[in-house]
């Protein structure tokens, strides 16, 4: 269930916020699909995905100046636009920011959000954070950004999949150092509304560090208004394992098939891994084939025209890396019907390659897999 009820536990100093063409794989009409390197299926997670993406992002935020937050704040409800004035009037205070704010139950765990505008939230977030064009990117296409400390604290897996409870799957895109005390994750504008969050209730305020009055921001805010001073949280921010933004990149062609199946609930990994040893040997394969079909999952580009992702967050759909096919083909196998199983999964692996003994050929592997990975 989504929730929007916020509360703030200022003795602990954390807010608790109660996807008629040719198919990927499909040899040419009247050619058998070819045959692929089959290396042994106990090798798999010594296999590196070493595919580079076809470019990277620029150095998108350079020129922001960063914010440091001193204070946040939650209101009992929206923060009127006089009442944005009186807080930016006080004695200290240089600058404001209102967003969203509320919670919400992921496999009975409550993360705590900030919905923001990508664009104008951007120097709210320390300077790493800010020049990093992955972070907002992946705001901008609905994901979630979540603070280290709760990637630790809940076991989040970059670039998995996550179920909201009575709402959307949310795909985490990367890890980064918010500084904000008690806020588990960013979601940009667009994807704060469809979960429900609360608008308009967290208030952000910068000024000289130390100096801007909790009892003042509590006075203008009202009633029922919780504040968490941030300056110690800053501090902790500038500790230099606190600095790095990482983004879901798999070492290993193991973990890889791993994360991407979580795409499609239902759909064991081993299945992916039997395809991908099929189509190229993990990697060592990618073609062009006879047909025509390019990468480490063999897609053709009419379907991966289609069916392309960008998995790791990188700005591009490039058929030739493993980080974007792998979840690719495990939404395409979705599409069809994969995460069903039994029958529904037989023939969503035919969709794939259009041969019974193609069908047979995977999920036989898949079956070693599962056996070799126990």
């Amino acid at each position: 269930m989504v929730t929007t009820v916020l509360a703030v536990t200022v003795a602990a100093g954390a807010v608790a916020m109660v996807m008629g063409e040719e198919l990927p794989g499909a040899p040419a009409p009247g050619k058998q699909a070819e045959r692929r390197p089959e290396p042994q299926t106990a090798d798999l997670d010594k296999l590196v995905p070493t595919t580079a993406p076809v470019k990277e992002f620029g150095a998108g935020g350079a020129g922001v100046t960063p914010t440091p937050p001193r204070v946040l704040a939650i209101a009992p409800g929206e923060v009127p636009k006089e009442t944005r004035f009186a807080l930016s009037a006080l004695k200290h205070v240089q600058k404001a920011i209102v967003v969203d704010a509320g919670s919400v139950t992921v496999a009975g765990t409550g993360l705590n959000l900030l919905g923001v505008d990508e664009a104008h939230f951007r120097s709210w977030t320390p300077e790493a954070v800010a020049g990093h064009p992955g972070v907002w990117s992946a705001l901008a296409r609905g994901e979630f950004v979540a603070d280290p400390a709760a990637v630790r604290k809940y076991g989040l897996e970059l670039g998995a999949y996550y179920q909201v409870d009575g709402g959307p799957r949310l795909r985490l895109a990367a890890s980064a150092p918010l500084g904000l005390t008690g806020v588990d994750a960013l979601v940009g504008g667009e994807l704060s509304r469809r979960l429900g969050l609360a608008r308009g209730v967290a208030v952000l305020l910068h000024g000289k560090e130390g100096k801007i009055s909790e009892a003042g921001v509590r006075r203008t805010l009202g009633e029922g208004a919780q504040v968490v001073m941030l300056d110690a949280g800053h501090r902790e921010r500038k500790q230099p394992e606190q600095a790095a933004v990482t983004t879901g990149r798999p070492g290993s062609y193991l973990e890889l098939y791993k994360q991407a199946a979580t795409r499609c609930p239902g759909l064991s990994w081993t299945v992916l891994a039997a395809i991908g040893q099929v189509e190229s040997g993990h990697g060592r394969n990618n073609g062009p084939s006879s047909a025509g079909a390019l990468g480490p999952m063999q897609f053709m580009p009419a379907t991966w025209k289609a069916y392309g992702v960008d998995g790791d967050g990188d700005g591009e759909k490039d058929v030739w890396s493993p980080y974007d096919a792998v979840p690719a083909a495990a939404s395409y196998l979705c599409a069809h019907g994969a995460g069903q199983g039994g029958e529904k999964l037989r023939k969503a692996v035919w969709h794939y390659n259009h041969s019974w003994d193609y069908v047979n050929k995977v999920l036989g592997i898949a079956d070693a897999y599962a056996r070799s990975y126990a």
